[in-house]
């Protein structure tokens, strides 16, 4: 992260990093899901807004560096919704979607789940994911609760019949080992959070395919609306939430198999909860800024063929809610 000396001038309401880069993406995404924002006091979340309010109307304090500023910036973004002004619970930050999530990832990925065990962990995930979305949604477009519920029950419906399904078909199978057997069933948790994460994608977006999305000039007027770039921003949104779950929950099995078969391991068998436990907490940090940093927040496409035009449109959508949501509200999902 930039430290004082090397902090560019700061920018109400913009990045800190360029995010026409994936690095500049990646290190902005960092700071958003830093949990150290959920330990930040009442009176520092008051002196960072009173900070910002105060450089809005021209009256900041003598010798209040940009550094500063771009850390009150940080803490009220983190804590304060942007279109309600509230605080928001601190399990659906997106700063706690590693440490409150970590767990359900962890129990996801258990061996020798039973029906029951696997029915409630697949449950449990996506209704911490929908928590998440509907805390981090975007309020000036209101979306409709029925549409949530909607997303909802249809993620949860998916989620639980590709798990079920793919572990009665592992079992059945007479063609692997019990080792490979057990491998297998621990990578199935993968095609069922993928498969309802699309799902929850094309019940929460679909009537953007039909009335399109707002498209932005080079200078960030709306300049009318899209199918096409609606088409575009869902495509790459059901990527990114293809592309999230894929180390959070092939890399600990896999990694797993092989520690459990180290003689400390085989020795002191309570140790395995905890390592795995690690494993799981090192790939869902690791990979989660990565995955969101792919696409950038706003994608170029090309203008209709008109006679005078010029520029390009842009076309504005997000990778969270993911899972999620509209255009631009500001969610993940696991």
């Amino acid at each position: 992260m930039s430290g004082p000396g090397t902090c560019p001038t700061f920018q109400l309401g913009r990045p800190r990093y360029d995010q026409s880069t994936f690095l500049g993406r990646l290190r902005h995404f960092i700071e958003v899901i830093d949990p150290g924002t959920l330990f930040v006091s009442q009176s520092r979340l008051n002196a960072s807004v009173k900070l910002l309010d105060d450089y809005k109307s021209g009256n900041l304090p003598p010798g209040v560096t940009d550094f500063q500023l771009w850390e009150a910036q940080k803490i009220k973004q983190a804590i304060i919704h942007p279109d309600t002004g509230e605080k928001i619970f601190m399990p659906f930050r997106m700063s706690g979607y590693v440490p409150f999530g970590t767990p359900i990832v962890v129990g996801l990925l258990l061996p020798s789940q039973t029906l029951a065990s696997t029915v409630f962990w697949q449950w449990l995930n996506q209704s911490h994911n929908a928590c998440v979305n509907y805390a981090n949604r975007n309020a000036t477009k209101p979306t409709p609760t029925s549409r949530f519920l909607e997303g909802y029950l249809g993620a949860v419906t998916s989620a639980v019949s590709i798990a079920v399904g793919l572990n009665a078909l592992v079992q059945k199978s007479s063609r692997f080992s019990p080792a490979a057997r057990l491998l297998i069933q621990r990578l199935v948790p993968f095609p069922a959070v993928a498969g309802a994460n699309i799902c929850n994608v094309g019940l929460m977006r679909h009537s953007e395919l039909v009335d399109g999305i707002d498209v932005l000039d080079n200078k960030g007027n709306v300049v009318g609306s899209s199918r096409i770039a609606a088409k575009h921003a869902l495509m790459e949104t059901a990527l990114t939430r293809v592309v999230l779950p894929m180390p959070i929950f092939v890399l600990p099995p896999m990694i797993m198999t092989f520690l459990e078969k180290l003689p400390l391991l085989q020795t002191h068998r309570r140790l395995m909860l905890p390592i795995h436990s690690l494993v799981c907490l090192a790939a869902f940090a690791v990979s989660l800024p990565v995955a969101i940093s792919l696409f950038p927040q706003m994608s170029e496409v090309p203008p209709p063929p008109l006679p005078d035009s010029c520029c390009n449109l842009f076309l504005h959508h997000s990778h969270a809610a993911v899972y999620f949501s509209p255009s631009t509200d500001r969610s993940l999902s696991s």
